[in-house]
């Protein structure tokens, strides 16, 4: 029995997994009130599954790349769980799980390649590139996203696009009959189940004292906006 925690983007999610299958899910595609939503998501979801903490195996979190606040809050929220009633705790990346979450509303060619993309402000964004079966063929990066990129992959494959980065590049590639874009998919706990469950079956835990979440980049606090304040 896992709780799944998604915090990593605008979308704020919880999921409660058995054995892979997700018995509850509550999720707010749209907002940046995790802090508001992730306590009440959790205690609902449990409620629903009439499943007490102590029942739990483990905790699954979202790792990033993403917002530096909500990846904090998810952490933050999924640590305390785990030191509450010692259970392990189980980091999953954001983008790997996005990437299982892609075909529960797409089909895809073989040779397809998947590439979710996370926002990252102007044109940048996180993004990491997947085959048809869930292997990761690029590393996570940071990249700046113009007309030539993917140049090389689209010789000889198609490319899926998705996630709120994906969504904000949708013109680029509008013309473009390698590559698609599948807009208004968002990042969900239910899409951590495949990734936990064989996390938590291979007993791949991470230190809870330890453990930080995977930024990617520095964070860079805005300038001050209040008059008389530099």
């Amino acid at each position: 029995m896992i709780l799944c925690l998604e915090t990593a983007t605008p979308s704020c999610s919880v999921a409660l997994v058995h054995n892979g299958e997700v018995l509850a899910c509550e999720e707010d595609p749209k907002g940046q009130n995790h802090s508001e939503k992730i306590t009440l998501f959790i205690d609902s979801v449990m409620k629903k599954a009439g499943i007490s903490y102590n029942q739990l195996d483990a905790v699954a979190v979202s790792m990033g790349p993403g917002s530096y606040t909500g990846l904090r809050i998810g952490v933050s929220t999924a640590k305390g769980i785990c030191y509450a009633v010692s259970k392990p705790l189980i980091a999953v990346e954001t983008l790997h799980s996005m990437a299982f979450g892609i075909p529960i509303v797409e089909t895809f060619p073989e040779t397809s390649l998947r590439v979710p993309m996370i926002d990252a402000r102007r044109m940048e964004v996180y993004a990491a590139i997947f085959d048809e079966n869930v292997n990761k063929i690029k590393d996570t990066e940071a990249v700046i996203i113009d007309e030539n990129s993917f140049a090389d992959l689209k010789k000889d494959h198609h490319l899926y696009l998705f996630g709120d980065g994906a969504d904000k590049c949708a013109e680029l590639f509008a013309n473009d009959d390698k590559i698609t874009v599948i807009k208004d998919f968002y990042c969900s706990a239910k899409y951590m189940n495949t990734i936990a469950q064989q996390k938590f079956n291979n007993k791949d835990f991470v230190d809870v004292a330890y453990f930080e979440p995977f930024y990617l980049k520095d964070f860079v606090p805005g300038t001050p906006t209040v008059k008389g304040l530099k």
